[in-house]
């Protein structure tokens, strides 16, 4: 079976568009694009290197695709060589829409079941890179082996997030973690269950507390 790894830049409030320029993805007027590169971090490198250390495939949402397949496949100077990487691996787009794949080795998923089955069949290693919808429903299915989350000293307040809407609850077990000069933190995680909760309910110590406890069931508190 194929692991299967997230790996996302983050914001401390957990947002993660438009990590490389200003103009990468403006959706829902999103003005702070490019604020990774614009803190960088020692501890980075060696963790993109060992991520995209082949063999790997790419997962990736429609809109992160269509940001990937309009920039990697053009790029040239000291970037050269990672657009001839990513246009050399074999990249899995989940969509449900049937417009063309044109970068080369690119391939249609139609839903998250797809993911399951191509988890199951030989391959390489399957690595997501951007792709924020992804998130939730690949958790709820059970499908992410692996969480890398590189999360920089900044807080953007609005943008697409990684534990978004219909991120399911579960447990997380840290894995390793890596602090960079600049205050960059690298964490890895492996999914571990359901939360573990104590199971005790709040302690009814008053007529007060009986009352704030019947507001709140009633959504008037």
């Amino acid at each position: 079976m194929r692991k299967l790894t997230g790996a996302a830049f983050l914001s401390l409030d957990g947002v993660m568009q438009a990590p490389g320029g200003p103009t990468e993805d403006t959706t829902g007027r999103f003005d702070q694009g490019g604020w990774v590169f614009g803190i960088g971090d020692d501890v980075i490198d060696p963790v993109l290197g060992g991520l995209f250390d082949p063999p790997y495939a790419l997962l990736l949402g429609r809109r992160t695709y269509d940001i990937f397949a309009a920039y990697w496949p053009f790029v040239d100077g000291n970037m050269a060589g990672m657009g001839e990487a990513l246009t050399a691996a074999e990249k899995h787009v989940v969509t449900h829409g049937d417009q063309p794949l044109d970068w080369a080795n690119s391939h249609r998923l139609s839903n998250i079941a797809a993911v399951g089955a191509l988890k199951e069949s030989d391959g390489p290693d399957l690595l997501i890179q951007g792709s924020s919808t992804l998130y939730p429903p690949l958790l709820a299915a059970g499908l992410i082996d692996e969480l890398v989350l590189m999360t920089f000293p900044v807080v953007l307040g609005t943008g697409k997030r990684l534990f978004g809407d219909g991120t399911p609850p579960g447990a997380l077990r840290l894995l390793d973690q890596q602090l960079g000069t600049k205050g960059v933190i690298v964490t890895r995680w492996a999914p571990a269950g359901q939360i573990p909760t104590v199971g005790h309910p709040h302690p009814v110590t008053s007529a007060a507390e009986t009352e704030r406890q019947r507001r709140i069931k009633e959504e008037t508190w």
